[in-house]
């Protein structure tokens, strides 16, 4: 039985593209994006720029998929935190997957979800830029839109539910 048609290519997440595109635009923003601070808030649409450069490939698929094309053609996963989630966690076909995961496992490149009210609702999508030796809580930083930072401490915000997103790698 052949099965060289029905395997997928896997290439590895681009950590160093993604933390270097999350610096460059973590106090601006890059014109080719939409800034969506006014309309709900750009974390979102800011963690899936830097995704998307350390993964280089959408997922076009007008039902499941992750894409930007301009503001009036792109999927909610792009702009949407629980869509970016379930994006994540579920595809299996084209562009970065994901899994949940423990805290001590996450690495610069990685999403961390926080919930300021909600078990099932997340509200903000910060990217960490920066762990310890082992990660923790106290030795994350991150980069973020709505409220702009970059390399600020994980600890310092007070969330109820937080959830950690490792990306494993990209379909192509």
């Amino acid at each position: 039985m052949d099965m060289t048609n029905t395997q997928k290519k896997i290439v590895p997440y681009n950590r160093e593209k993604a933390i270097e595109y999350a610096h460059r635009w973590a106090f601006k923003r890059n014109p080719r994006y939409y800034d969506f601070s006014n309309l709900g808030g750009d974390c979102a649409n800011f963690a899936s720029q830097v995704i998307y450069a350390g993964s280089n490939v959408m997922n076009y698929d007008k039902h499941t998929g992750w894409y930007y094309i301009n503001i009036n053609n792109r999927s909610p996963s792009w702009t949407a935190v629980n869509f970016l989630y379930k994006f994540l966690i579920n595809n299996s076909t084209k562009g970065p997957f994901a899994e949940e995961t423990d805290v001590k496992d996450m690495q610069p490149g990685d999403i961390v979800q926080l919930s300021f009210n909600l078990p099932n609702h997340f509200d903000h999508c910060p990217i960490i830029v920066k762990t310890g030796t082992v990660p923790d809580i106290n030795n994350i930083e991150i980069a973020a839109h709505s409220i702009d930072r970059d390399y600020y401490p994980l600890k310092n915000y007070e969330w109820k539910y937080i959830r950690f997103i490792h990306i494993k790698g990209v379909y192509m």
